[in-house]
């Protein structure tokens, strides 16, 4: 059992949700890029969610997510102090910019989340990290000050102009892209199609892009072939061979179309906890 120390909700609508686990031995492990899998009960689901901070000495390791379904709701219902039956990790390949000297993280949305965790990686190794972050409006925007503290620049948008620069992430990224041409490696986490216009935005300019996947996920061994994705034409599973993919050769709309495959359930699902959740007194 792994025990929720604290909890904070970033915002309601949608609402994402802010948790700091005691798991010592994955947060000693845990490496830029990799992910755990939670599984909230005996009878739950298992989700893939990516490590968004990790406290070595203190032996936490924070996660972030969005209430879209069923059993991320159920978990954003839980507060400091109960237990998650499972959570599993750290699992996934670590995040690779050895050879790069100049980096540009961008982050779409909850993806803020384990962008941040990368930029701790590439701040570590000393190198000059540039960092996009975007949200739909000022009230969906977290965690600034950190990536702040990460990035030598650090450029905020809101697709509003609610607050800092209006429009999408694509923009500064492409502006940057046509002046400076050292940059040696674009990575890039957010939501699906977010990530497939910015491999669009930076293929012209023959940049590497990394892309970080996170598709329907059970196992997290590669036995059950859920997170199976096309990449370069070959046949991937995000669970061992990635999270992290050249964002050139990955089918997106392939990947897009695979992770719809189950949405009707997933609504009924969600629709049912939510109904059953409006009559038990909890407050949600």
């Amino acid at each position: 059992m792994f025990k929720i120390l604290e909890k904070q909700v970033f915002s309601e609508q949608p609402r994402v949700t802010m948790m700091v686990i005691d798991a010592p031995k994955i947060a000693k492990k845990a490496k830029s890029g990799q992910f755990v899998i939670v599984r909230i009960d005996d009878k739950g689901e298992r989700i893939p969610l990516t490590v968004a901070d990790r406290d070595p000495e203190k032996g936490t390791v924070t996660i972030v997510f969005q209430e879209v379904g069923k059993t991320t709701a159920q978990l954003a219902r839980m507060n400091a102090g109960e237990y998650i039956k499972d959570f599993v990790g750290p699992l996934g390949k670590p995040t690779h910019f050895d050879d790069a000297k100049k980096i540009i993280c961008v982050g779409g949305g909850v993806g803020v989340a384990p962008i941040h965790h990368i930029a701790m990686g590439i701040k570590e190794a000393g190198k000059y990290l540039i960092s996009i972050i975007g949200a739909r409006t000022k009230e969906l925007l977290f965690w600034e000050d950190k990536m702040k503290a990460l990035s030598d620049e650090l450029i905020v948008c809101t697709d509003d102009g609610s607050y800092g620069r209006k429009g999408f992430v694509t923009e500064p990224l492409k502006e940057i892209l046509e002046r400076d041409k050292s940059i040696d490696l674009v990575i890039a986490v957010g939501p699906t199609i977010m990530m497939k216009f910015l491999c669009k935005t930076t293929e012209p300019f023959g940049v590497k892009t990394l892309v970080s996947l996170n598709p329907i996920m059970v196992d997290a061994t590669g036995m059950c072939g859920a997170c199976r994705v096309t990449v370069g034409g070959r046949t991937k599973f995000v669970c061992v061979d990635g999270p992290e993919f050249d964002g050139h050769q990955v089918d997106f709309d392939e990947l897009m179309q695979r992770m719809a495959s189950y949405k009707e359930q997933e609504k009924l699902s969600y629709e049912r906890f939510l109904e059953k959740c409006s009559n038990c007194g909890c407050g949600y």
